[in-house]
């Protein structure tokens, strides 16, 4: 999520999918997905440049430097870069501070919030119970949960999507004034969806793409309601243990594990940068709120990505998995958004933007890298989002031919 009330409410960039719980962005209908392979507006490699370029000393030495000059640029206190390809060197390297008060540098072992990183975890419990049978893509959530406008016709498909036409809970002024006036209070998924419903739908279900972390709440109480377990528990028990993940969590209050970064955010009430550690995050639940860390987003890169534990047993079927890889064009160039995740220009994953926090994690599938970044601060620079800077600056450098390139959108307030 974001700083002023622009921001928290932005949509689109991370927002198209980001972690920032964002202003709704809208598109035409879009039936065409966008192909993996790299599309034209980056810079033009030799024909005979690999897809992702081997971690030698120099490249490595250009990485520093790229991570350097966007730190300096942006007014980013930390950042922990990974980048790793089978068969090759890795690349893992942390920069600036954790704890601007303190002086205590950021390090890769650190706890962060990962925003709407989190919707790639609750969109995967959802695509779990459709592979069990339990509900299906297709199903009204109007099936499932009483009250949503136009819920007989809004399917979950469309939700995981975000094609749903639902108004984004966080776009909302009341929601706002709440949410920063006291950061610490504890929001329900009821609560969050009422600043929602009191709007109209913004359009028929299937129309447009729209950004709306409301699609997210509902997708996560469907969860709870067909699994018959809190949200938290059932990813803890079907998706983190079995990945090997044991330091991902989805919190149920405001807990969040150390050692983690201090935040630095200007999503306040007065628009001054304020600390965030101790905010409460309930605000994103299934949308927003889990917490991570390098390693364990390194783990889930590939296996959200391709469906598989790291064992090799499928965490989704594969006709499952090939229905959430179907990404149909969003407002933004090059860029596709599935089932609660996106392909920038071959790059599959997704971003997150919580007040503080911000972080990228993406799986380029034609040489198995992934790329992961985390950092203490989500004030824009420019109109940018810090994650999608360091994400372009590292893959102009490793994978001149897939460019991940993010713009965000304008907000729509």
């Amino acid at each position: 999520m974001s700083p002023t009330s622009a921001r928290l409410r932005r949509g689109a960039t991370v927002a198209v999918l980001s972690g920032t719980l964002l202003a709704p962005v809208t598109a035409g209908p879009a039936p065409a997905a966008v192909p993996a392979a790299f599309v034209a507006g980056t810079p033009s490699p030799s024909a005979s440049e690999p897809d992702v370029r081997p971690l030698s000393p120099d490249v490595t030495r250009r990485l520093d430097a790229s991570v350097r000059r966007v730190m300096r640029e942006a007014d980013v206190p930390g950042v922990t870069v990974g980048v790793w390809t089978p068969g090759q060197r890795g690349y893992v390297r942390s920069f600036g501070v954790a704890d601007k008060a303190t002086g205590r540098r950021m390090t890769p072992g650190l706890y962060t919030r990962i925003g709407s990183e989190t919707k790639t975890f609750t969109v995967t419990a959802l695509l779990q119970l459709v592979d069990q049978g339990k509900v299906g893509l297709d199903d009204t959530i109007g099936q499932y949960v009483d009250g949503v406008p136009g819920g007989d016709r809004i399917t979950l498909r469309q939700l995981a999507g975000m094609r749903s036409g639902l108004f984004n809970y966080s776009e909302d002024d009341d929601f706002f004034k709440a949410l920063t006036s006291d950061p610490q209070r504890p929001f329900t998924p009821r609560q969050l969806l009422a600043y929602s419903f009191r709007h109209p739908v913004l359009f028929p279900p299937g129309r447009k793409f729209s950004y709306c972390n409301t699609n997210l709440i509902l997708l996560g109480l469907v969860v709870e309601k067909e699994s018959g377990r809190h949200l938290a528990d059932y990813l803890r028990q079907h998706i983190l243990d079995p990945a090997g993940m044991k330091h991902t969590l989805l919190p149920k209050g405001s807990e969040f594990p150390t050692p983690h970064a201090q935040g630095y955010t200007d999503q306040t009430a007065n628009g001054k940068t304020a600390e965030t550690a101790g905010w409460n995050p309930s605000w994103g639940w299934a949308a927003g709120a889990m917490v991570s860390t390098l390693d364990d987003l390194h783990i889930w890169a590939r296996t959200v990505a391709t469906g598989e534990l790291p064992d090799g047993k499928r965490m989704i079927s594969v006709a499952t998995q090939r229905q959430r890889l179907t990404t149909p064009a969003t407002p933004i160039p090059d860029v596709g958004y599935g089932l609660g995740i996106f392909n920038v220009r071959g790059w599959i994953g997704h971003n997150g933007s919580l007040p503080g926090y911000e972080s990228l994690t993406i799986y380029l599938p034609s040489t198995r890298t992934t790329v992961v970044v985390v950092l203490n601060t989500d004030i824009d620079h420019d109109g940018e989002e810090p994650s999608t800077l360091f994400g372009r600056a590292v893959t102009e450098i490793i994978s001149p031919r897939h460019v991940f390139d993010l713009p965000a959108a304008p907000s729509a307030r």
